[in-house]
């Protein structure tokens, strides 16, 4: 296959997802009955601005739509690709404060564990069936992954990711699932694993439907060191949890650049741009109308006027974390009322699996 050839077939099914993406957002805004949305995040701490721009606020539009909401807690995938998985409790009591923080409501979301749904785990084993070492090898976010970890042997967990992936959202029969371009893969994965396992397995009947991605539109915070993402071990982020003067600080350290005309161009001024950007997401405006009011009165009116857009946009969630850090107790009860919903979930699907495998004694 040329280079040719294989980027055409990378544009055409980039093209086919963004065509079932629209029409996903045409029927949340119309009639979200029927949707069940599959999201989460691995417990690596508290989250910054760049999950909540990029993912968090999204997930709480679809909520709000109506959509049928799942939020994993990926525990097990901390330790796909790490040596030292650090205080994983800890952790997932940060990343539990944050999503209520932003507004993931447990009345109408299931936040749960991926350790403690046993049932979606051992789905695992017959998906596993369905896929070639080839196909797991070739998924650019394992390839991504692996780089980023700084390891030259794959590990077995890491190299099984999107299968895990696929049991995470077809175990509830997750249909939406929000993304990013760079995580297509994962989804065509998981409809291939789907489809492969009504074939193979169910003689054809829809045991699972394919889940679709839903195109995040979502822009791409750049680290406050002009990196290409922000990163807590970088320090080049702005957390959900911090105060306002913490954030003013990190905001007057972001990399800009020396010209004092402040305008929009991410091409040749990314650092710029990203501060731009910021202060759109927070006010509504877009990033040429910020940058033509500042003009050239330079970087520092620039960062000033972000880290006020930031620090006002930041406050209520900022407020209602401070409320949740003082009950621990409470997060940790609403989690293991996800865990029990998903449990059930779980076990009815495994139990269907099962039955259709031949499995039943």
């Amino acid at each position: 296959m040329t280079d040719a050839t294989s980027s055409q077939i990378s544009r055409t099914s980039y093209d086919t997802a963004q065509a079932r993406s629209q029409a996903l957002e045409q029927k949340i805004a119309t009639d979200p009955s029927g949707l069940r949305m599959l999201t989460g995040d691995r417990p690596t701490g508290a989250l910054h601005i760049g999950h909540y721009f990029g993912s968090l606020r999204n997930r709480v539009r679809l909520q709000d739509a109506g959509v049928e909401t799942w939020v994993l807690v990926a525990d097990y995938q901390v330790i796909t690709d790490r040596d030292v998985v650090g205080d994983i409790r800890g952790s997932v009591r940060e990343l539990l404060t944050d999503y209520l923080a932003v507004g993931i409501d447990p009345e109408r979301a299931t936040v749960f564990a991926h350790s403690a749904v046993p049932a979606l785990n051992q789905l695992m084993l017959p998906f596993l069936s369905l896929v070639t070492q080839p196909e797991l090898e070739r998924n650019p976010t394992v390839k991504a992954e692996l780089q980023a970890a700084g390891k030259s042997a794959m590990g077995g967990l890491l190299l099984t990711y999107p299968v895990h992936q696929a049991a995470d959202i077809l175990f509830c029969h997750g249909n939406v699932v929000p993304v990013g371009k760079d995580q297509l893969p994962h989804i065509e994965q998981t409809r291939v694993i789907a489809r492969r396992f009504n074939e193979r397995y169910a003689g054809g009947q829809t045991v699972f439907r394919e889940p679709d991605a839903l195109l995040s539109e979502a822009p791409t915070i750049l680290g406050l060191d002009g990196g290409a993402k922000m990163s807590k071990s970088l320090g080049n982020t702005v957390m959900l949890r911090m105060s306002a003067d913490e954030t003013v600080k990190r905001i007057k350290k972001a990399k800009t650049d020396s010209d004092r005309q402040i305008t929009y161009d991410p091409e040749s001024r990314p650092e710029v741009a990203n501060l731009l950007t910021i202060a759109s997401q927070c006010t509504g405006r877009t990033p040429e109308e910020i940058a033509g009011e500042i003009g050239d009165k330079g970087a520092g009116t620039l960062k000033m006027m972000t880290a006020e857009a930031l620090n006002e946009h930041l406050a209520p969630i900022r407020e209602r974390r401070a409320e949740l850090e003082k009950d621990p107790a409470q997060l940790f009860s609403i989690l293991r009322a996800g865990n029990e919903r998903a449990n059930d979930v779980a076990n009815d699907t495994l139990a269907t699996v099962r039955e259709v495998m031949g499995m039943v004694y």
